[in-house]
Parts: structure tokens; sequence; C-alpha cells
């Protein structure tokens, strides 16, 4: 046996959406119930386990083979509850790869664990079986029965006693066998997709990225369930008694109801359409009492990161770790991590300054003191959700990451060599920045250091061409100034930066002249090429991105531009528009994302516990040097001749915002 195809069904009493794989299998009531596979690309075999049936031993010493390729989509389903499923019944057999320092638990290798999800996200098609078979107008199509089927056969119907009663195949025979074609009817799917993607087959060396990656979700972060409980409970207490409070104040009886709300602000002569937060916060700007403080509650009360509190209790395991947080090639266009049920890459920031001290009121569950202490009960708790990730007993965190990482890549590509040196200085690129837009020295809290605020605000907005908007949307409206003179800065920027604009436009040119020629062409470092419908930029560091059969078509402004078929926004399949400055975009943060690989492998060797955006979490002894852990990080792949990294990081007794 060389390779195997497989899909699985299962049940359990936990929420998959919600929770995760690796708490769902953790559940005492789930099963496997039933077992699809192809051997070596032969005929699709069921094995019905809940009927009684069994795997053959083959197939149950493959699973813990890494030299047999093990290939599903979405693979870490198949893997971790495969895991289970052995480790309860086949202990024998079953074989973990953890050690005892680490904390990956009981789980199989995911050497030799190939993803056909992942095959698709490498090629930016979609990441669900269904919609990557529409996408690819293949003939085995995934039965659209499967939902209904599984609500039936893979939920509790009812829990009696805290016991949850799931529906069996003697209930319904006829869905039964339903079912079992659809599970089979998945396979089929699944090694179709992978021979019409053959031709494009993953590289090793991302199939190398992904075991770490796997490595990473196994191994799972702490959650301090003393302080979520607890955060939990003081926010039903601070909702309660806000809403008390405003029932008092405006006479409503439903003070949460956007309708009733609107209506009495009408009533006190602030009218408003609607009451999201920004209009909350411009509306504050000019409200006196009673509305003044009734908008505050509402703001309190709107709070949402609560929830990220409750996703922390639904996620955990058994040990108090929740696993199963990063998803490998999450997005589409540059192969960047993507958060999922936690989501750390949007937790609040944290600006309380002892954060041990406001950890500990909220633990021992003082609301009156939280109040008193803090005054905002809400925007405490939200605060400290960073720290409600934590160290198992006797070890620390080291958080490490790279130092304006994008804005040294894109001057890296140009070759904007002011900048370089800049970095190589060790100065603040935002000084630097607007010292070269405005022709003056620049200091932070020195000389003209006014003008630092406008060169951050135009290096955020303008790196990937941005205009007026960007500038707005980056902070630029604080600025106080008109729509003119922010085009003025956008002017300033580019002339300042006259390569990084040539960038822009000589990418522009190169994917136009590929498309064109459905041939190949080169610049800056970077190869396009045009293969069977799919436009292909090669980056330094050899890895592919992937936009599915580009066009060159007109743009609103009658204007020439690049379209191609990928997941909008909306995560449907759909045509998209592009041009210069958002290639350039993708471009470098999959470079920055490159980067970010390289050196997690550098330090694979550390139990690395997370990713958010361009830094890592490392959970690790006392001993451990952060002052190694930034050199190592910020060490230059061979690929990348020339950029110059850093890497700035800090200890810590939970995780937090430094």
């Amino acid at each position: 046996m060389n390779n195997m195809t497989i899909d699985i069904e299962t049940r359990s009493d936990r929420d998959l959406t919600k929770c995760g794989v690796y708490a769902y299998a953790d559940s005492p009531y789930f099963a496997i119930t039933l077992v699809s596979l192809s051997v070596d690309g032969g005929a699709v075999q069921t094995y019905d386990l809940a009927n009684g049936e069994t795997l053959p031993d083959a197939v149950l010493h493959a699973l813990v083979n890494e030299s047999v390729i093990k290939q599903a989509f979405n693979v870490q389903f198949e893997r971790v509850c495969l895991s289970k499923y052995l480790r309860t019944h086949y202990p024998e057999i079953f074989r973990s790869y953890s050690i005892s320092e680490d904390s990956v638990s009981d789980y199989l290798s995911p050497v030799g664990w190939h993803c056909t999800m992942i095959h698709c996200r490498t090629l930016a098609l979609p990441s669900t079986l269904a919609d990557a078979g529409k996408a690819l107008h293949i003939e085995q199509q995934k039965m659209t029965e499967g939902k209904a089927l599984i609500k039936y056969f893979c939920v509790p119907y009812e829990t009696v006693n805290g016991v949850p009663h799931f529906h069996t195949p003697v209930d319904a025979p006829e869905k039964w066998t339903i079912f079992k074609a659809y599970n089979k009817r998945d396979v089929e799917a699944e090694m179709e997709i992978d021979r019409r993607l053959s031709r494009f087959p993953v590289p090793d060396s991302i199939w190398e990225e992904f075991y770490l990656d796997q490595e990473i979700n196994d191994r799972g972060i702490r959650i301090d369930y003393e302080l979520v409980d607890a955060a939990l409970t003081l926010d039903a207490q601070a909702k309660a008694k806000l809403t008390a409070d405003m029932r008092r104040l405006t006479g409503i009886d439903n003070p949460n109801s956007v309708y009733q709300l609107l209506a009495w602000l009408e009533e006190q002569g602030c009218p408003s359409d609607c009451l999201d937060k920004a209009r909350v916060k411009e509306l504050l700007k000019t409200a006196k009492d009673p509305v003044k403080s009734v908008l505050e509650m509402r703001r309190m009360l709107s709070k949402s990161s609560v929830k990220k509190y409750q996703a922390m209790q639904i996620a955990m395991c058994a040990d108090g770790r929740a696993r199963g947080m990063f998803s490998f090639y999450g997005a589409a266009r540059t192969g960047r991590w993507a958060g999922r049920i936690i989501q750390l890459q949007n937790l609040p920031q944290n600006h309380i300054p002892d954060l041990t001290e406001a950890r500990e009121t909220v633990k021992h569950g003082y609301y009156d003191e939280v109040e008193m202490l803090y005054e905002d009960v809400p925007d405490t708790l939200s605060q400290l959700i960073r720290t409600a990730f934590v160290p198992k007993p006797g070890y620390k965190f080291i958080v490490a990451d790279f130092s304006a990482i994008e804005a040294r890549v894109i001057a890296w590509l140009a070759g904007e060599q002011w900048r370089m040196d800049a970095f190589a200085a060790g100065e603040d690129i935002y000084c630097a920045s607007a010292s070269k837009m405005f022709g003056v020295p620049v200091v932070k809290h020195g000389i003209n250091g006014h003008l630092r605020q406008k060169g951050k605000v135009a290096e955020l907005a303008c790196g990937y061409g941005g205009s007026v908007g960007a500038m707005k949307a980056m902070g630029g409206e604080d600025l106080n100034l008109s729509d003119a003179e922010l085009k003025q800065i956008v002017m300033d920027w580019r002339n300042a930066s006259p390569n990084i604009v040539r960038l822009w436009w000589d990418v522009d040119d190169a994917v136009k002249q590929t498309i064109r020629s459905k041939g190949e062409t080169e610049t800056h470092g970077l190869h396009f090429s045009y293969q069977s419908k799919m436009l292909f930029i090669t980056l330094p560091s050899g890895r592919k991105l992937c936009y599915a059969h580009p066009q060159i078509g007109e743009n609103q402004f009658g204007g020439e531009s690049v379209t191609y078929t990928g997941v909008g926004s909306a995560k449907k399949w759909e045509r998209l528009e592009s041009y210069g400055p958002k290639f350039v975009e993708n471009i470098v943060q999959a470079v920055a994302r490159d980067l970010l690989m390289y050196s997690m492998q550098t330090l694979s060797h550390c139990f690395i516990v997370a990713t958010v955006h361009d830094e890592m979490i490392i959970e690790c002894s006392m001993g451990v040097s952060l002052e190694v852990i930034c050199e190592q990080m910020a060490r230059t792949p061979a690929w990348a001749e020339g950029l110059l990294l850093r890497a700035d990081g800090y200890e810590c007794e939970f995780y937090k915002k430094d």
C-alpha cells in the first residue's frame, strides 16, 4: 500500500462548527460511524462501523505508517478523529509522536497525511469540497442530501439526564443506506479533484510546512479557565446592571432593542438611522445627558469580545488546552495563516497598566471592586482576553514579532535604497518617511515631531497604491486635513518612494504581458508564467501564487484591468479584478509569510503554540533566552539576500500586547 484516500462520518454531542475537531473528538460520546476509502486508486470500500464492521488490519497499520500517504479533504479532521479511534479501540497499534516535555497530546503524526483542501488553496480554489467540485466542474459532485443526513445521524436528537441520544441505522435503514452512499461519494469526489489537480502537485516543501502547522495545532495553547469563568460571570452582571440603568433612564421596556432606542433618541432631539459602533462614537461627540449616558451604556453593552471567552470554553479540551485555532494557507492569495474558533488574529488590545492585578481581581469575582478600580467592566474584560492564554506551570511565553516586515519586504523588492539604509541604521521608519516626504529632519518627540503622524498614516495607507480613501481609513481623518491636503500627502509619499511606485507598474506590465503571450516574464526577482489557464507568480522563496483564468478586460474607468476567478469577499467563486499595486500587496504579504515560516522552521525545536500575523508565541522553560529567540527569528534565508530583518520580543506569564 502506497496511498489511501479516506473520508469518515462521525457523531458527537459537541458542535463541530463552534468547538473545532479537537474538542469534538475529545467528547466521551464521540464515535466514528462510517469509513470509506480507496487504496492505491482502487474501488472505494465502505466500512460500516456503526453496524459492527471493522477496518482491515492493513488499513489500521497504514494509519500509523508515515510512509503511506493518507489523503482527505480537510485531512486534519480525519487524522484527529482516527487518532481518538485508534487510542480507544486499538491501543496496541496507535503510536503518538508527542514527547513527554511537549503538550502535543496523543495524536497520530501528521507526516504522511496530505490534504486535498490545502492542494486547492495553493491554487486559490474554494476551501470546501462542494465548492471545489463545482469550480472544477467535476461529475462526482458532493451529494446534497448530506446536510440533512448529518443532522439526523451525527447530532443528538435529545439529551436525557446529561446523556445525548443519537439516531442509529436501525431507526432509518433507508436513510442509512443513502448516508453510506454519501460517504462513498465524498471519497470519489476527492479522488477526482486530486486527479484534476495532479498537473500542479504540491511541492514537498509545502507539505513540510503543513506538518509543522499541524504540530502547532496539535499542541494547542493553555486556557486560564478560572479567568474565563469569572469573566463570563462578571459580564452577565455588567449587562444586567447596564440594562437596568438604561431602562431607568429611558423608560424603554427593552433597551437592547435598536428600534425602541432609536425612537427614544428621536424624542430626545437626537435622531439617528442606526446605532453601529461608528455612529454611536459620532453621536457621543455632541450628546448631552441623559442621551450621553445612555449612549455610553449602549457602547459598553455592545462589546462583543466577550464571545471570545465563550469560544474558549467551548474549544477547551479535557487537559485545559484549546487546539486547532490556525488554518494553514487560510488566505487564498497569499498563503498566510487564518484564525478560527477563538480567532487570535483580532484580539482586543490591552492598555491596563497592571494586568496581573486586574486579572486577579476579576478571577476573584469582585464586581464592585472591578467597577470601582476600572469603571468600565465590559471594557476591562475585553482588555483581559489575551491574558486568558497562559503557559503550562513552570513555563513562560516568549512572544517574538518581526519589526515593520511588510515595509522591509517592499523596499527590498523595489530596491528603495533610502528605506533599506534607514532600516540598517535602526531609524524609526515613520520619521524617516516623513523626513523624506517633507524634506526636513523629523525626530519622534523632537524636531518636527508633529510630522511623524503624517508619515505614519502615509506609510500605512500608500504602500499598495492607496490614496485619499486609504488615508482616511488608516487614521487620516484624525489629522483634520481636507481631501486636497490628504491627496498632497499621497503625492509626497509617492515622490519620496519612486522605486516602489515603479514596482507596482512593472508588476502590472509583467502580469499583462504574461497573460497576453501565455508565456513567461520576470521583474524584480519575481517570475511570472501562464500554464493551463493559470497565472503563476513565483516568489523569491520558490513558492508560487496562483490566479485562475486570468483575463485582460476593461475597468469602470475605461482603462485596462486584469480579472481572474477566485473566492471573493462574500466567499463566492466569482470574477475578481486586480492591478499592479494589488498584486504587489499579495506578493509582499506572501513573502512576509514565507519569512515567518522560515523562522518558525528555524525554531521548530521550540514549542510554538501560536502564530498571530507576523509574530509567534513560544511556550518554553524559564531558562530560554529571549535574545537568542529574536536573533534566530531575524535570520535571513538564502533566497532573501540583502533583506534586513529585525525581530523584537518580550517574556510574559500570560499572553499580552507589550
